[in-house]
């Protein structure tokens, strides 16, 4: 069993839907959404699938709306409050840019980890467990040398 719910956590890293991957997987899809529930695999998935540039463009598409409900407003308060939220930002986005290494190292291996799974699928030598490993090994890396800087 543990197999099986190692095989649909890649599965569904991937993206594929809970419904699909019970049935390639041969579990209930109540058996799977407990699984995913307990094993918080959709913020998992989140965290591996958005970039630093998405990051960048939600950072930049927020202060446009921000500046432009401030431009729209006669409120004095609202209109006070500009520098400082715009400081934030720019504080936002000078850390991702600070941590573009790490990001940088992350996006690669969320691309290797793809390329990994894709060719699973017709590669026997690829393994749940070969996958498995080249994760904690992935994040151990990221772990103890990017904490470092």
């Amino acid at each position: 069993m543990k197999d099986k719910c190692e095989c649909a956590r890649l599965y569904y890293m991937e993206g594929m839907l809970q419904k699909e991957i019970a049935a390639k997987v041969g579990v209930s899809q109540q058996s799977l959404s407990r699984w995913v529930d307990e094993g918080r695999w959709a913020t998992l998935r989140a965290g591996v699938n958005i970039t630093r540039p998405e990051l960048v463009n939600k950072a930049l598409g927020a202060v446009n709306m921000l500046l432009d409900r401030i431009y729209q407003s006669d409120d004095p308060q609202l209109i006070a409050t500009l520098p400082d939220q715009l400081a934030k930002f720019a504080s936002f986005i000078d850390k991702l840019d600070k941590k573009a290494n790490v990001v940088s190292t992350i996006d690669v291996f969320i691309a290797f980890s793809k390329w990994v799974r894709h060719r699973a699928t017709f590669d026997p030598e690829i393994t749940p467990e070969f996958i498995s490993l080249l994760d904690k090994y992935q994040d151990l890396y990221i772990n103890e040398n990017m904490s470092k800087k």
